[in-house]
C-alpha cells in the first residue's frame, strides 16, 4: 500500500536504473483496481541471492520510504513453475 500511486510510480520509475545495476532482469506491476494506492510488485531477479541483497538494502528501504510505502511489503521468493496461454 502507499500513500500516493503518482508520487510512487514517479519515484519507482526513478529508482529503475538502481534495480537493474542490482540485477533485476524487469518488472510487472498489478494495481488494485478498487483501490489504486494497492499494489503488487513482481519482479525478476537472475538468482535469489541477488533478489535477496537487493530486498534487504538501506537504499531500497530509504526509496520506499521516499515513496510513501505505508508499513512493511511482503517479500516473497517464487519459483514459475508454469505459464498458461490464456
Amino acid at each position: 500500500m502507499v500513500q500516493e500511486y503518482a508520487k510512487w510510480k514517479r519515484i519507482y520509475d526513478t529508482h529503475g536504473a538502481t534495480r537493474k545495476t542490482a540485477g533485476s532482469t524487469g518488472a510487472t506491476l498489478y494495481q488494485n483496481v478498487a483501490n489504486p494506492n494497492e499494489l503488487v510488485v513482481i519482479t525478476q531477479w537472475p538468482s535469489e541471492a541477488a533478489a535477496a541483497k537487493f530486498a534487504s538494502s538501506e537504499d531500497l528501504k530509504a526509496t520506499m520510504q521516499q515513496a510513501g510505502v505505508l508499513g512493511m511489503p511482503e517479500v516473497l521468493t517464487l519459483n514459475e513453475v508454469d505459464h498458461q496461454p490464456a
